[in-house]
Formats: C-alpha cells, structure tokens, sequence
C-alpha cells in the first residue's frame, strides 16, 4: 500500500473528547486520530467524511442561547 500524504491532518491542536471518544474540534475517533499517518489518501478522505457527518449531527443537536 503507497501511503499519500496529500490531505492535511485536521487536527488543530485542542483536543476535547466527548464520552464517546470523539474529538470534538476534529470530531475523529481516537482510533482515526492515532492511525492517521498509516491511512492513505482514500482512508483520509473516508475518515474526513466520517468526521464531517459527526460535526453535523453535533451542530444539528446543539441549542444556541
């Protein structure tokens, strides 16, 4: 397997879990977080995907004062 590094970790540096384990200024599993440099392009933009539908979910659950 080649190993891509084309897309950018999106990791910020302020990692937060929830109870779930889910970062929740990335929003990856901290299994996504720790294998994100053996993953190639494909299973970045998997995980990204994944991440993305998380950070949605949590918006649409938020309530906003």
């Amino acid at each position: 397997m080649s190993l891509n590094n084309n897309i950018k970790n999106p990791c910020i540096q302020v990692c937060t879990k929830d109870e779930n384990g889910i970062c929740l200024s990335c929003y990856r599993s901290k299994e996504e977080i720790r294998g994100w440099y053996k993953c190639d392009d494909t299973q970045k933009q998997f995980i990204l995907k994944k991440a993305n539908k998380r950070r949605a979910e949590f918006d649409k659950n938020q309530f906003y004062i």
